[in-house]
């Protein structure tokens, strides 16, 4: 399929062209006709599979076609809205499409200015949005179609009462499109309130889309202590062009990035506390690659959409599993793959356990060789072994020994002899953290008291 097979105008088939889009996106192909013809919608697609031009593009043709003269897009973060604003300017500029970025933290009289002059296109983010609604400063502003993006990361930062209101000051003659990478609860509700009769549409599950498919996600086992030594290692070794850490807490962050300056890492931090001009300074730098390594906390990478992000490290684990989903997310976007590495210690098996069984993640355990390498279970070490093997003399000890053992199959007591020694090659091996055997004996011992604590509860309960 072809983008003109949408019957698009042809000044915006010009600014698809230009902006290198060859064929359509499996959310494009789905969402754009139910969009054109006036439906609302609910549609479910990871950042980075092409939304924006799912919904930017038919709503841009129906105000050409003059079907439309007004649309709102809301955003949870100002990095994400000025995304969106400049991806819909560069589609719709052939065609005349004027659009504007309404956010905190800046003046209101050029906004409240453009809007009421006719801007076609606002993206807003829902505070200062609903400070203009409640204001009356924008009330000749009623828009025919709404767009809600990245509706979990607004529930997540705390923005659903925000949203409620907002569209309380909103036509209800209009077409809502509603979409979002998860869909807890409190978002179907939501669906549910502002949407009528909408239709449903996922590409989770689908190549493109799904984080399980294209993001090789491993743990690490450390201790506390170490999960300095545990990054700088794997930022030593991987081989990294662009990437994430996600630290817990802002002053973590700072202490983290400048640690990795100090170490002459191309490092920089990104978090809440930054004034709006220096976090945009830092967001612009890192998607001209001119920083290599962003460290920055949940609530200020959030809607941040950057190509080519091929690591993201967890320095900590996130506080609950949809945060890990937007985490990890960042990285294997429209169908690249991508690497997610999670630190983690023992007293953090139930935090883990929890972001398995909740996202369906499948994590493989991994260590981390003091050389920094990820070491999975793997034949590696034959070939060393075997130049040992040849070159060792042979022991009278080791004749009687074999005597000995006479009642075992001699395969069977080749096997054991050299996993014994494979064994005891990579426990005397230098490791950050712990290994494989005893980090599976430290969850089988986890699950047991898991299911006696289960039990316990049980019985209580009778």
């Amino acid at each position: 399929m072809t983008f003109n097979e949408f019957d698009f105008h042809k000044e915006l088939l010009k600014g698809v062209k230009i902006a290198g889009f060859k064929e359509p996106s499996p959310i494009q192909e789905m969402v754009i006709p139910i969009i054109a013809n006036g439906e609302d919608l609910v549609g479910q697609a990871h950042t980075g599979t092409g939304k924006t031009a799912a919904f930017g593009l038919p709503l841009m043709n129906k105000i050409i076609n003059g079907e439309i003269e007004r649309a709102l897009v809301i955003t949870p973060t100002r990095e994400l809205a000025t995304q969106v604003s400049d991806e819909l300017y560069h589609l719709g500029r052939f065609a005349g499409i004027r659009t504007i970025t309404v956010y905190g933290g800046v003046g209101y009289g050029r906004q409240i200015a453009l809007i009421n002059k006719g801007v076609q296109v606002v993206v807003a983010t829902p505070g200062r949005l609903k400070d203009l609604y409640k204001k009356g400063k924008i009330d000749s502003f009623n828009p025919e179609i709404v767009v809600l993006d990245e509706a979990d990361e607004m529930l997540d930062m705390g923005f659903l009462e925000e949203i409620k209101e907002i569209f309380e000051y909103i036509p209800q003659n209009r077409q809502t499109l509603l979409f979002s990478a998860t869909m807890p609860e409190p978002i179907k509700a939501l669906a549910d309130t502002i949407l009528t009769k909408p239709q449903f549409i996922s590409v989770v599950g689908e190549d493109e889309g799904t984080v399980n498919n294209v993001i090789e996600q491993t743990y690490c086992v450390i201790n506390e202590s170490q999960r300095d030594e545990a990054i700088v290692k794997l930022l030593e070794t991987e081989k990294i062009k662009k990437c994430l850490v996600f630290c817990r807490m802002k002053r973590e962050v700072d202490r983290l990035s400048e640690h990795l300056q100090a170490l002459g890492f191309n490092a920089r931090g990104l978090h809440g506390d930054l004034e709006q001009t220096e976090r945009d300074e830092v967001i612009k730098a890192y998607r001209r690659n001119e920083i290599q390594i962003m460290v920055a906390t949940d609530v200020a990478s959030r809607g941040l959409d950057v190509k080519k992000v091929t690591h993201v490290f967890n320095y900590h684990i996130p506080f609950d599993p949809q945060s890990y989903v937007h985490r990890i997310g960042r990285t294997g976007r429209a169908g690249k793959s991508g690497k997610a590495i999670t630190l983690v210690t023992t007293g953090e098996f139930k935090e883990l356990q929890r972001i398995q069984n909740e996202v369906g993640a499948d994590i493989k355990l991994a260590t981390i060789q003091l050389d920094g390498s990820i070491e999975e279970q793997t034949c590696s070490d034959f070939s060393t072994l075997d130049e040992k093997v040849r070159n060792t003399d042979i022991s009278e000890c080791a004749v009687d020994f074999i005597d000995s053992m006479e009642d075992m199959d001699y395969h069977e007591f080749v096997e054991r002899v050299v996993s014994l020694l494979l064994k005891n090659k990579k426990s005397s091996s230098a490791l950050i953290g712990y290994d494989k055997e005893s980090v599976n004996s430290m969850l089988d011992e986890y699950r047991d008291e898991q299911k006696v604590a289960r039990q316990n509860s049980r019985k209580r309960k009778r």
